[in-house]
């Protein structure tokens, strides 16, 4: 697919589930900057963190935080929900990721429905670009909304591949390589779409130290978003040598 020299991808680290942690027992520890900190000596390129409206893991005070002392660009995900568009603009991060969000999921279940809310996202990326922030939607791997997406002004796509990476875990059983097939179908044509209006290509969700390098061999995925599969490798061999291994995943597929 790629006919471009060979592409470096980004990784941005999302520490939600270190947040996760500290929220279980209310404790001030484990403390956000210091993982920020680890993250960044281990060599990834940005810190990810999803404010939720639920507050169910990441702060108010924890967003402030790593924008001022983080150390790394920081990618903001938020719902387009209005209160939530008005901490994003107030705290000026590096990129903002628009995502859907219910507040019964366990975590985001699918990418956000841009045809339905086009004049609000249209609105949204427009105030973002006023401040200097650049805007990212997370979408499902259809080439029409990427598309669409560029229409709307925005600077990136995050791909959803949540549904890929399930099926190389054999989350639906005896389906799966069926439905791994399908979704890698889906992820090459919207990656293609992508790169035919000229939108940066980003992914995320779902990938783990294995299944994230047939993506990342495509040679075209600027920037991988990872953090559950990171934070729980960390727990064996610590946050450092976790976030190394997957950059190793992604540069060396």
């Amino acid at each position: 697919m790629n006919t471009t020299p060979w592409l470096i991808p980004r990784l941005g680290v999302n520490i939600d589930h270190i947040a996760t942690l500290r929220q279980l027992r209310g404790t001030p520890y484990p403390d956000l900057l210091e993982a920020a900190a680890l993250v960044k000596k281990a060599g990834a390129h940005q810190i990810t963190i999803h404010l939720r409206e639920d507050r169910r893991h990441i702060q108010d005070a924890d967003v402030i935080a790593l924008r001022k002392k983080g150390g790394l660009p920081l990618n903001l995900e938020c719902a387009l929900a209005p209160s939530m568009l008005k901490i994003a603009l107030k705290v000026k991060p590096d990129w903002v990721c628009l995502v859907p969000e219910r507040r019964q999921e366990v975590t985001t279940e699918g990418g956000l429905d841009v045809k339905k809310y086009r004049a609000r996202i249209k609105k949204a990326i427009a105030d973002f670009k006023k401040k200097g922030i650049r805007v990212s939607l997370f979408i499902e791997p259809d080439a029409a909304v990427v598309r669409l997406s560029k229409e709307l002004g925005a600077d990136a796509v995050e791909i959803h591949t949540g549904k890929y990476c399930n099926a190389t875990q054999k989350f639906y059983g005896k389906n799966s390589a069926k439905i791994e097939k399908e979704e890698f179908r889906r992820l090459e044509s919207a990656i293609r779409a992508g790169r035919e209006v000229g939108i940066h290509l980003h992914a995320g969700h779902g990938f783990d130290f294995r299944n994230v390098r047939k993506i990342a061999a495509l040679d075209v995925i600027e920037e991988f978003n990872i953090g559950h599969a990171i934070v729980c490798r960390a727990a064996l061999v610590g946050l450092e040598q976790a976030v190394r291994e997957m950059i190793s995943a992604i540069h060396a597929p």
